[in-house]
C-alpha cells in the first residue's frame, strides 16, 4: 500500500480551498460584470490555463476588441458628418470635453467653498462686534456643475422609483391572488402601460402647480413634476410581474397554507412573497430602466435640473463645444443606466436565489 505524502495532501487541500474561493467570489463578480475576473484567477491558480485563456478571450478579449472597433469606425467616419453645430466630434474631441466639465466643476467646487469662507468670516466679525442679529446664512447660487446635475437626475430618479415600487408592488401581490382584483387592475394596466412620458408630464405639471403652491416645501417643484412622472411611467413592469410572480406560486404550497389555517399577512410575508420575489425583482430591475430613460426625456422637455436639462441647454447653446458635451451626457447617461442596473442585479442576488439577469 502507497503511503500518501502529507505535503501533498496538505497542498491538494490548499487549492481545493482556494478554487472553493474562487468560485464562491464568482457570483459576485457576475454580479458586479466582473466575470472575466473568474478565469484570470482560475489561470493563475493552475486550473487548466488553455482552457482558461479561451475563457478571458472570449469574457474580456472579445468585448474590448468590440469596444475599440467601435472607436475606430466612430473616430473615422465622425469627421465626415457636418452639422449646424459643425462636424459630429471623435473620441477625442468627447474625452476633451468630458474632461473640461470636470474641470468647470473643480472650479465651481472652489467658488463655492470660498464663497462660504468669506461668510464664516463676515459672520464671526459680526458677532465679535456684537452685531449677532446682522449674522445672514446665504447659500451660494452659482451655475450647478455637472456633478450635481448628476446627482439630481440619480436622486430623482429613485425617489419616483421608491414611490412606484410602494405602489406597485402591494396591487400586484392583489392581484396575483385575487382574480376579481387582477380583472379589476388589467383594463387600466392595459391603458396606461403605453402611454408615453410626454403625454403624462404637462397633466402632472398642471396639478403639482395648482397642488403644490410654493417652492418652500420639502421638494420643489421641479423635482416633484419629474419624480412623478417617472412613478407614473415605471410602475407597470414591477406591478405586473409582481402579479405574475404571485399567480405562478406553486398550488401545494397554496394548499398547505390553507392546511395550516394561516391568516391573509403571514401567507404573504411567508409564502407568497419568498416564492415571487425573483420575479418581482425582475419587475424592480425593468422599471427603474424604464424610470431613468422616461426622466431624462422628462428634465429636457419640462427644463427640470438634471442630466435632460443639461442635454438641451447644450443643444441650444449651438457653441462648436456642445455637441462633444452632448455625447459626453450621452455615455454618461448610459453608464449610470447599467450600473442602476448592476445596483437592482446584486440586491436581487442577496434576497433570491434567482439566477435571471
Amino acid at each position: 500500500m502507497t503511503a500518501i505524502d502529507p505535503d501533498s495532501l496538505n497542498a491538494a487541500n490548499r487549492r481545493a480551498r482556494l478554487f472553493t474561493r474562487i468560485s464562491k467570489a464568482d457570483a459576485w463578480f457576475q454580479v458586479l460584470g466582473l466575470a472575466w475576473l473568474t478565469p484570470i484567477l482560475r489561470a493563475a491558480a493552475g486550473d487548466n490555463p488553455k482552457a482558461q485563456l479561451g475563457e478571458i478571450w472570449r469574457l474580456l478579449g472579445v468585448p474590448v476588441l468590440a469596444i475599440l472597433l467601435f472607436l475606430l469606425a466612430w473616430g473615422t467616419l465622425a469627421p465626415k458628418v457636418q452639422t449646424s453645430l459643425g462636424a459630429v466630434p471623435g473620441p477625442a474631441e468627447v474625452w476633451e470635453q468630458a474632461v473640461n466639465l470636470n474641470a468647470d466643476a473643480v472650479r465651481e467646487s472652489e467658488k463655492a467653498a470660498a464663497f462660504y469662507t468669506r461668510q464664516e468670516e463676515r459672520n464671526a466679525k459680526l458677532v465679535a462686534a456684537g452685531r449677532s442679529e446682522d449674522v445672514k446664512e446665504r447659500l451660494y447660487t452659482g451655475q450647478p456643475t455637472y456633478y450635481q446635475q448628476i446627482w439630481t437626475s440619480i436622486v430623482t430618479v429613485f425617489f419616483g422609483f421608491l414611490i412606484a415600487s410602494v405602489i406597485a408592488i402591494p396591487l400586484g401581490i392583489a392581484a396575483g391572488l385575487s382574480k376579481t382584483a387582477n380583472a379589476a387592475l388589467n383594463p387600466l394596466i392595459q391603458i396606461f402601460k403605453p402611454v408615453s412620458p410626454l403625454a403624462w408630464l404637462p397633466i402632472v405639471t398642471m396639478i403639482v402647480s395648482a397642488v403644490y403652491a410654493t417652492n418652500d416645501g420639502m421638494f420643489s417643484k421641479s423635482f416633484l413634476i419629474s419624480a412623478i412622472t417617472v412613478t407614473l411611467c415605471s410602475l407597470w413592469p414591477t406591478l405586473i410581474n409582481t402579479a405574475l410572480g404571485v399567480a405562478s406560486i406553486d398550488k401545494d404550497l397554496v394548499s398547505v397554507s390553507r392546511v395550516l389555517k394561516m391568516n391573509t399577512w403571514t401567507k404573504i410575508t411567508k409564502l407568497v412573497l419568498p416564492s415571487a420575489l425573483p420575479l418581482i425583482f425582475t419587475g424592480l430591475r425593468l422599471s427603474l430602466g424604464v424610470g431613468w430613460m422616461v426622466l431624462i426625456a422628462a428634465e429636457m422637455l419640462a427644463q427640470n435640473p438634471g442630466l435632460g436639462k443639461f442635454v438641451w441647454d447644450e443643444f441650444q447653446n449651438g457653441s462648436s463645444q456642445s455637441l462633444a458635451k452632448i455625447m459626453v451626457a450621452v455615455f454618461t447617461i448610459g453608464i449610470i443606466g447599467f450600473l442602476l442596473d448592476r445596483v437592482m442585479y446584486a440586491l436581487q442576488s442577496m434576497f433570491t436565489f434567482s439566477a435571471n439577469r
